[in-house]
């Protein structure tokens, strides 16, 4: 099961007196990913390279470095830990001695690795929609229950009847989630997976 980052971490190394500081994040959409980088490169810096996977989706760029020497580098610690929406920005401060190809690999992308390795991670969950509602006088200890199980709400619609909820669950918790929703409004509520 992939996973992804529970907040933004940070590493930092010196590799032959040059500095090397890489920056992730998880990711949201991949358009998160252009916003970390645009908020997060340091222009004084002599390299931002970066790599970013969301899904199938990835991409990487070298800044300046000679070709596969930062960007695959910094996407293969990605995806050898088993991320899945995470972008890694690794800034490079040139401290006069030339690494060489290998050199510029192993830096950029150990670096990342280092970074990811100490960072706190949450497995991902595939995610379905489900829609439910129950009465007012079953909401409380429904939205509890069904919060503490592990489904977020993202919407919530009141009327003469009650509350109409659209949630998030994973899909591994549908089944258990309608058990408990059921036996919580007694049948009344409707439990629907869109």
């Amino acid at each position: 099961m992939p996973h992804t980052l529970t907040a933004a971490a940070r590493h930092e190394a010196e590799i032959r007196k040059s500095r090397f500081l890489a920056l992730a994040a998880p990711i949201d959409a991949p358009e998160a990913a252009q916003s970390f980088l645009d908020a997060s490169r340091d222009p004084q810096a002599t390299h931002n390279c970066w790599a970013w996977r969301f899904g199938a989706l990835y991409r990487f760029h070298d800044d300046g470095e000679p070709g596969g020497t930062a960007g695959r580098p910094i996407l293969q610690a990605i995806e050898s830990q088993g991320y899945d929406r995470v972008v890694v920005l690794v800034i490079r401060w040139f401290g006069g001695i030339k690494l060489g190809t290998g050199g510029l690999a192993r830096a950029y992308g150990g670096t990342a690795a280092e970074c990811l390795r100490l960072a706190d991670r949450v497995e991902l969950r595939e995610e379905c929609q489900v829609l439910c509602d129950c009465p007012y006088a079953d909401m409380d200890r429904v939205q509890a229950r069904l919060l503490a199980a592990g489904a977020r709400i993202e919407q919530a619609e009141f009327d003469e009847r009650g509350v109409r909820w659209r949630l998030a669950v994973a899909r591994t918790d549908v089944a258990s989630l309608e058990t408990l929703h059921t036996d919580l409004t007694r049948g009344q509520g409707r439990f629907q997976v869109s």
